[in-house]
């Protein structure tokens, strides 16, 4: 029988993704990461005409917004791949967030071109897509560990009575 293959008569059984606590943890990381596809395209297009000329950090905004909204793609259909990947640009992003945000409220002097939103909007903005992304990673990991990939093969037609700590069923 070759990998991946289930035998007749079986079925292929998640047990994991059934249980209450990994079906709220899968909503509360799909909409942390939308949340920060819109704040992070929130800021790319109130700031374009100011990020655009820095050294190209607007297209940068503008595929974290893109990629995160992707990455809210896969984990709603259970992707527990993109976990890790998704930690790992929170934390990146993170650091542009805390790096950055002091120089948008700095903007508010006279001399300086505006954006769209107010330079003080979008760094609070900035702030907040900083402390999402503190949230996102530990969500994130908390997923991660809750081993949405293992499976199990149960005969067909068994249901949610089969598996860990059920009763055995008459032959």
């Amino acid at each position: 029988m070759a990998v991946g293959e289930v035998r007749p008569g079986y079925e292929l059984w998640r047990p994991n993704r059934e249980k209450a606590s990994s079906v709220a943890t899968k909503f509360v990381v799909v909409l942390l990461l939308v949340a920060t596809a819109v704040v992070a395209a929130l800021v790319t297009f109130g700031g374009w005409p100011l990020l655009k000329g820095g050294g190209g950090m607007g297209i940068v905004c503008l595929i974290y917004a893109i990629l995160y909204a992707f990455f809210a793609l896969l984990v709603a259909r259970w992707s527990r791949g993109i976990l890790p990947v998704a930690a790992a640009l929170s934390m990146i992003l993170a650091i542009f967030c805390a790096v950055g945000a002091e120089s948008w409220f700095n903007r508010d002097r006279a001399g300086f071109d505006e954006a769209a939103l107010g330079s003080s909007v979008i760094g609070v903005l900035v702030i907040v897509l900083g402390l999402l992304q503190i949230v996102l990673i530990a969500a994130v990991l908390f997923a991660f560990n809750q081993e949405w990939h293992v499976e199990e093969e149960r005969p067909i037609g068994s249901g949610e009575d089969y598996g860990a700590g059920a009763s055995p069923q008459p032959a």
